[in-house]
């Protein structure tokens, strides 16, 4: 293992470092032959553990290892069978068996809650795996068999067309009659048996009407009367429900299956409303949810279809009358099917007919009616008409057993009265239709515990939004806020925040995939409800006066959520009611590129307006003492404290007549304001101040305080201080007592939070302080002395000219060594080493600088002014301070 680690080292070496051979494969040789043996060490080390295993293994099973035992020491008796050895042996009260009525869960015990939807319960289900399940699928594929071999013989067979069509209806007849006569051995197989008939009869008839024109549309009609008729009869006299859903099934799918893609829509609709003719004389005796979904999903989904693929403007007084007719039929067959079910079911209503055919109706209607001027919205009023009148008329009649049912239809009626005014003024009516109309799903799906009602609910307001932005580049009306773009964007939100708030408030009776979708729908909500005014103000308000607009819609929104959140004990709601400091701080970034100042273009008015809510909301929601809380004050403070800066430093400059240095003060003076105010005030201010001490005094205040540093290292850095019209004197000049008052109020701040032992303010030595107020009177001075040069002896404030000044050169050596020669003397004073040290370090820089950047300076006069200056200085630090001082352990 060893060489062979050295080997395989050898080579990746050589691969590696093929340009040193030598070093690669001897490095790699090395490395190889140490892994390969502490890997050799390794397995023999799990070689040995794994036989010490084997034979502990066999020990405990009673097995030796073969050829380790000679024959003549095996017993004469072989021993009994030992006990199976166990890892974790049971404990011995495990054996005991309990009593039964201790196994059984106490009486108080909690049930588990059945999950409200299962498998099995889904619409045609227990059709399917029910019963005689092989003989219903074989039906279906007879059927499916059927239509294609009727369709082949036409296409490949010279049969007679009459000989053929007669002897599939004999054999539809044939396994009708064997059906009827075995309903009652077998019901099961009989009822398959007779509605594959059935289905064959249709197809039959219509293919001899439509394909082959051997019966006249008079006689087809009566004929396909006859058929629908038996179905309903048989169905109905053996109440056999999956006989008429397989009937109706091959009544609708046999012009399907025999069609050529020719002949007349009139014929066709006619032929379906005989087949939902029947479906409404069944749901009169029998309450067959499933018959009615069929004859609802094949009526319209095969009108739907025909309407994209064929329809034209010349169709509408042939297709009209069908629509109004199917839509009619399939009014009436919820209104029978609750009046069935009341008795049985407590208040039953099936929200998929009830909400789901005008959903489907009006979508058609539209398409029909788009070349009419207001078409979709003198329909949409129709609608209101009609469930207003039905809603009173179920509830006069029936009362409180059919309530719900009224109440869907009233909901149905508000709702197209509200899209009537949308309508009216401009086309966007799918989204709004199908966002109210899924609301008022799950609004019933939740009342009567419907799994699907529920999701389809759901799954509308998800659709609804995608209509909505497929139309989103289509004609918008010209008036403001009434216009279907906004009022549909309106639409979509409250719908889908009615959605979250209703699945919240019935948590418990819904799933939790449901309840995770409802805080789905809440931001899809907000979203919608955000973005339709964003995208309408845009469109409408001019562009200085967007953003404060827009400030004020939003946080005026937060509002109204954080009084949702009171009023209706709305969870959700508190999260927006909170975000107005967010908001503000995203409006204030979209200013800046907007807005000269924060209180232009009515921003006096918002801005104001938004710190009042945002501390009222905050207030109101005080009692959620999150992190989100604490630094939502402490944005706050900086919000205030930046725009009050960009505002103050604004009017400054326009005071002023524009000159740099008096609006870079302004952006000192409120941060500076703010935190002096905080530390001598702060605490007296019992809200929010006092309340929230570490979110102002500490995460708010310690920004501010940092700021003001960056800011006075900034311009002393960048600007020459210009105090015009005022002339420059040294500290005396706006520049240096901004400074001295940054300074100032960034101590008062330190004192206080010293005082007060604030978190990290407190735990900031004092010599930690000390240093950084030296290092910054450094270089204020270091500046203040560069701006006076350049002011009163004329050399540019640029950094070249700067360093190549002979005066400046000068200045800087001189007043480096005042400088150390005072931190010195003071130093030995007071007996402070470190500041000893610090000065001499200053004073070799000056020595250092004199031969390295001043002795340059051959004949002129600052040399000599440089040396001659610094050497003077130089002897009264010898006399005063030649030694540092004594530490205090020294002094000891």
């Amino acid at each position: 293992m060893w060489g062979f680690g050295a080997l395989i080292g050898g080579v990746a070496g050589y691969t590696v470092y093929h340009d040193a051979w030598g070093i690669g494969a001897l490095a790699g040789a090395v490395v190889g032959w140490l892994l390969g043996r502490r890997t050799s060490r390794r397995l023999a080390d799990s070689e040995r553990r794994l036989d010490v295993l084997d034979t502990r293994l066999a020990a405990l099973e009673g097995v030796t290892q073969p050829g380790e035992v000679q024959a003549e020491t095996l017993p004469s008796t072989p021993p009994a069978p030992a006990e199976p050895y166990q890892l974790f042996p049971p404990p011995a009260e495990a054996s005991t068996p309990l009593p039964a009525e201790a196994s059984a869960p106490p009486p108080d015990t909690p049930q588990p809650i059945s999950p409200p939807r299962r498998l099995e319960d889904l619409p045609g289900w227990r059709w399917l795996v029910g019963g005689n399940t092989v003989v219903r699928v074989g039906i279906v594929i007879l059927f499916f068999g059927v239509a294609f071999l009727v369709k082949y013989a036409h296409e490949h067979v010279q049969v007679p067309i009459e000989l053929r069509l007669t002897g599939v209806a004999v054999a539809a007849l044939v396994l009708l009659a064997i059906g009827w006569r075995l309903r009652g051995r077998r019901p099961g197989y009989a009822l398959a048996l007779q509605g594959g008939g059935i289905g064959v009869l249709y197809l039959v008839i219509f293919a001899a009407f439509r394909l082959y024109s051997l019966v006249p549309p008079v006689a087809a009609f009566a004929l396909l009367v006859a058929v629908a008729a038996l179905s309903a009869m048989i169905a109905v006299v053996q109440d056999a429900r999956s006989l008429a859903v397989l009937g109706a099934s091959g009544g609708f799918l046999a012009p399907i299956l025999a069609s050529t893609g020719g002949g007349s829509h009139v014929a066709l609709f006619g032929y379906y409303a005989v087949l939902n003719a029947g479906i409404v004389a069944i749901a009169w005796f029998k309450a067959w949810r499933e018959l009615n979904l069929v004859g609802f999903a094949f009526t319209f989904a095969i009108g739907t279809f025909w309407g994209f693929s064929l329809y034209r403007p010349e169709h509408f007084a042939t297709t009209e009358p069908f629509l109004v007719l199917f839509f009619v039929l399939y009014v009436a067959i919820p209104i029978l099917f609750a009046r069935r079910q009341a008795h049985g079911l407590d208040r039953y209503v099936d929200p998929t007919l009830v909400f789901g055919v005008p959903l489907v109706a009006f979508g058609l209607q539209v398409g029909l009616v788009h070349a009419f001027a207001f078409g979709a919205a003198w329909s949409a009023l129709a609608l209101a008409a009609l469930y207003l009148l039905l809603a009173r008329l179920v509830f006069g009649r029936a009362g409180h057993a059919l309530q719900l049912l009224a109440e869907g239809f009233l909901a149905l009626g508000v709702v197209f009265g509200t899209l009537a005014i949308p309508l009216a003024l401009d086309g966007r009516w799918t989204s709004a239709a199908w966002a109210l109309e899924g609301a008022a799903i799950v609004w019933t799906g939740v009342r009567q515990r419907r799994l699907l009602a529920r999701i389809f609910g759901l799954a509308l307001q998800f659709l609804a939004g995608a209509a909505f932005l497929n139309d989103l580049a289509g004609p918008v009306g010209a008036t403001p806020i009434a216009n279907s773009a906004y009022l549909g964007c309106v639409f979509l939100a409250l719908a889908g925040l009615f959605c979250a708030w209703y699945l919240e408030r019935h948590g418990l009776d819904v799933t939790e995939p449901e309840r995770v979708t409802a805080r789905v729908l809440f931001a899809w909500g907000i979203a919608w409800w955000a973005g339709g005014a964003l995208r309408e103000i845009d469109r409408h308000v001019w562009t200085a006066y967007r953003v404060p607009t827009a400030l004020v819609f939003l946080t005026a929104s937060c509002a109204a959520f954080s009084w949702l959140h009171t009023r209706l004990d709305w969870r959700l709601a508190r999260y927006p009611a909170l975000a107005v400091s967010p908001l503000m701080v995203v409006a204030a970034t979209a200013a800046v590129g907007e807005q000269a100042h924060p209180f232009a273009h009515l921003g006096y008015v918002a801005w104001p307006f938004a710190f009042a809510l945002h501390f009222t909301l905050l207030r109101r929601h005080q009692a959620d003492a999150s992190p989100y809380q604490y630094w939502a004050h402490a944005a706050g403070l900086w919000l205030l404290a930046a725009l009050g800066s960009w505002e103050v430093g604004w009017d400054i400059d326009r005071l002023v007549a524009g000159h740099a240095v008096w609006p870079i003060i302004g952006w000192a003076l409120v941060p500076g304001a703010l935190l002096t105010l905080l530390a001598l005030g702060g605490m007296r201010i019992a809200w929010p101040v006092a309340a929230h001490r570490d979110a102002y005094l500490r995460a708010g205040a310690a920004p501010l305080a940092a700021f003001l540093g960056g800011w006075a290292l900034l311009v002393n850095v960048v600007t020459s201080g210009d105090p015009s019209p005022l002339p420059y004197v040294p500290i005396l000049n706006p520049l240096d007592l901004a400074q001295i008052g940054a300074v100032l109020a960034v101590g008062l701040w330190f004192v206080e939070g010293r005082r007060l032992r604030l978190p990290g303010v407190s735990d900031v030595p004092l010599t930690t302080a000390y240093g950084l107020l030296a290092a910054a009177a450094f270089v204020w001075a270091n500046a203040m002395l560069l701006r006076t040069i350049h002011h009163w002896a004329g050399v540019p404030f640029r950094l070249d000219a700067l360093v190549r000044s002979d005066i400046v050169q000068t200045a800087l050596s001189i007043f480096w060594t005042l400088l150390a020669l005072a931190s010195m003397v003071v130093a030995t004073w007071r007996g402070l080493r470190p500041a000893w040290l610090v000065g001499a370090g200053l004073m070799a820089v000056v020595v250092a600088k004199l031969f390295l950047v001043d002795l340059s300076n051959i004949g002129t006069v600052q040399r000599i002014v440089s040396f001659i200056g610094v050497g003077i200085l130089m002897l009264v630090v010898g006399y005063f301070s030649p030694v540092p001082p004594r530490a205090p352990e020294e002094a000891r």
